[in-house]
């Protein structure tokens, strides 16, 4: 059940979406997760994936197959990595395209905007009670509550 009245569940309009996202949309959703290392290291779980990031394949048929980087094809929502090549009937070789969400990121290419990315998500990462509701969370809204109420009172009394 979507609980935003924002977002769409509509499988006509999310297929639109994806297949006319801009290349700016695209490089999110090209998104891939971190190795459990690089996850600790900068609690983050994904981040885009870039030309020069090495990864290692963890679905299909190359899976464990590790590698560079060597093109992202937004306009095929899929990357290309040097070590994952076939030959042709001709005899050329060509790569083979990997889907983003099936590979792990081993190592980053770490660049300015890419380590304030990383820091920028990591912050958000880190308030991890955000959004829970307990006990404690709970006795103290209602304490602000009446707080307010309290306020407003004065406030009439003063006028």
């Amino acid at each position: 059940m979507k609980y935003n009245p924002g977002v769409s569940s509509s499988r006509r309009k999310n297929r639109k979406a994806h297949f006319s996202a801009g290349t700016n949309e695209r490089r999110i959703r090209m998104s891939a997760p971190l190795s459990k290392e690089l996850r600790k290291k900068y609690n983050v779980r994904a981040v885009p994936v870039r030309k020069d990031d090495e990864v290692q394949v963890t679905r299909g048929t190359f899976k464990g197959r590790e590698g560079k980087i060597i093109q992202c094809y937004r306009k095929k929502y899929v990357i290309h990595i040097d070590k994952l090549t076939r030959e042709k009937a001709n005899g050329t070789t060509i790569n083979i395209g990997v889907s983003p969400s099936k590979v792990v990121i081993t190592k980053l290419k770490l660049n300015n905007d890419r380590k304030s990315l990383l820091e920028r998500k990591s912050r958000v990462a880190l308030d991890k009670n955000k959004g829970k509701y307990t006990e404690q969370t709970d006795a103290a809204a209602a304490q602000k509550a009446s707080n307010e109420k309290g306020d407003k009172a004065s406030l009439a009394a003063v006028d």
